[in-house]
């Protein structure tokens, strides 16, 4: 494919020109980072030589979220992201998308809507992967030539790409008043399931806004009553659709293999998986929060309110930066019985079969932790949506719990334990920490540890042991000289 084509350099080129960068920072993912050079020399031809570029690669974290921190190292003015992007907003820089042309056959395409639309009675809302977004042009122009011979041109709907460029919105501490009246997490007025996706009323229209997709339908109607059908791979960016409108039927278009697919058990199955996990953290003592982004506008505040959250509940907590999470990597923190991962809407799902302990996003750490809030079906991947929906004060009712994974009751401690507990808590954790013949699976297997001190006492192995009997050093003793092939006292003996 013709790399200006792809990589779209004079668009590029016209929004670094418009406005007066001199310093950009162009961030690849590890799939295209094989054509990194070539783009850098055809932006520079294009430039000149006032603007330098930076190529980025090899991210701290997600490659579809912007690297902020990569480009303030060589302080660049604004990032150029290329590929797959999640589209959240930035911190601290302006960010510029190149999604790329993924090859797709318009006219096969075409007739599988065609198809669908004939034998279905349902609207079609069409979704798509940002890498088709150009391709979705010649797919409209097509079917709006071919519709109103067959009379179906009402039925479908298309969804557009919000903006391919992101100014950065700062980490605000506090959601703006026009922000709380323009968002409607609950869109469908008397509807216990609302829905986590930002949408806004405006006029006679609904608008929805999730993953770099803005469509609207009229408010009449629900989003229940439309079929997705999403143009694309299943990736990341399709199962934030599938979880997100769990209640919604949905098709996908594998362009690749040219089919249309129905059957998403696997991915609702996840929705089961998931919902053990918030059962298994509400049995959690010791919780780690894993920073999952940089960038991300909103996410110090979520730290903050994921630490006021876990200590309301009686529980402690943990921050831990690592970069991008592995079994390896959380294996070192075998106190922490289950971690809450703060990440974009796209990674924020990590498959942990393989960890040491589950791995929890933000919106299942509020089910977790909140005493009598349960689940309705609905499934929130953003969690901006949550800093703007939760609420300041949650009010704990202090009585036991059945937990299905030990079942029984148990009776978690609240926030507002009385000052002596905290004393005997505080002394509990001093002797702890003296003690040396204590049980070494005391805590381990009883899971009675209740912040990182305990479980460190109870551990049989505690670090290198720094008392000898023989506090005084040994004498040093002369080593030989010379090279291996032949040493000083070596030659002697011959």
């Amino acid at each position: 494919m013709d790399l200006e084509s792809n990589y779209e350099i004079h668009r590029t080129a016209d929004y670094i020109r418009s406005n007066n960068f001199a310093r950009v920072a162009l961030q690849f993912p590890d799939e295209v980072l094989k054509d990194s050079t070539r783009v850098a020399k055809a932006l520079r031809n294009e430039l000149g030589r006032g603007v330098r570029l930076f190529v980025m690669a090899d991210t701290a974290y997600g490659s579809c979220c912007v690297d902020e921190v990569g480009a303030a190292h060589v302080d660049a003015e604004c990032v150029v992201h290329y590929g797959h992007a999640c589209m959240s907003p930035t911190t601290t820089l302006p960010a510029f998308f190149v999604f790329g042309k993924a090859s797709i056959d318009v006219s096969d395409c075409v007739q599988s809507l065609h198809h669908h639309l004939s034998s279905n009675n349902k609207p079609i809302l069409v979704l798509f992967g940002l890498e088709y977004a150009l391709a979705l042009q010649d797919i409209k122009s097509a079917m709006a030539m071919s519709l109103p011979s067959t009379g179906f041109s009402p039925m479908i709907h298309y969804a557009e790409v919000t903006s391919s460029v992101v100014n950065p919105s700062g980490d605000r501490d506090e959601i703006s008043e026009q922000d709380t009246k323009d968002v409607d997490l609950n869109c469908d007025e008397k509807d216990k399931t609302s829905k986590s996706e930002k949408c806004c009323k405006l006029g006679t229209d609904t608008i929805y806004d999730l993953g770099g997709l803005k469509w609207s339908i009229p408010m009449d109607q629900k989003i229940n009553d439309y079929l997705l059908l999403w143009i694309g791979s299943e990736d990341s960016a399709f199962a934030n659709i599938v979880l997100t409108f769990n209640s919604c039927e949905i098709a996908r278009y594998d362009p690749e293999r040219r089919q249309f697919l129905r059957d998403f058990f696997h991915q609702k199955k996840t929705l089961k998986r998931r919902y053990y996990l918030v059962e298994k953290a509400k049995d959690a003592n010791i919780v780690g929060i894993l920073v999952g982004t940089l960038a991300v506008a909103g996410y110090l505040k979520m730290i903050n309110q994921m630490k006021e959250l876990i200590e309301r509940a009686g529980k402690k907590s943990y921050t831990l930066v690592m970069g991008r999470p592995s079994p390896a990597k959380l294996a070192n923190f075998p106190e922490c019985d289950v971690f809450v991962y703060v990440s974009c809407a796209q990674t924020a799902l990590l498959d942990s079969k393989d960890f040491l302990a589950p791995v929890i996003t933000p919106f299942e750490a509020m089910l977790a932790f909140s005493s009598g809030k349960e689940w309705t079906g609905e499934y929130v991947m953003e969690f901006r949506d949550l800093m703007i929906s939760a609420p300041q004060d949650i009010n704990h009712i202090q009585e036991a719990r059945f937990s299905f994974i030990k079942g029984g009751y148990m009776e978690d401690k609240m926030k507002d334990q009385t000052n002596e507990e905290s004393l005997a808590l505080l002394e509990s954790s001093k002797a702890a920490l003296n003690s040396i013949d204590r049980p070494s699976n005391s805590i381990l297997f009883n899971g009675s540890a209740q912040s990182g001190v305990d479980f460190f006492a109870a551990r049989s192995f505690k670090g290198l042991k720094m008392q000898y009997d023989n506090p005084s050093p040994t004498s040093y003793i002369i080593g030989r000289s010379g090279r291996a092939a032949g040493y000083d006292d070596e030659k002697k003996l011959r």
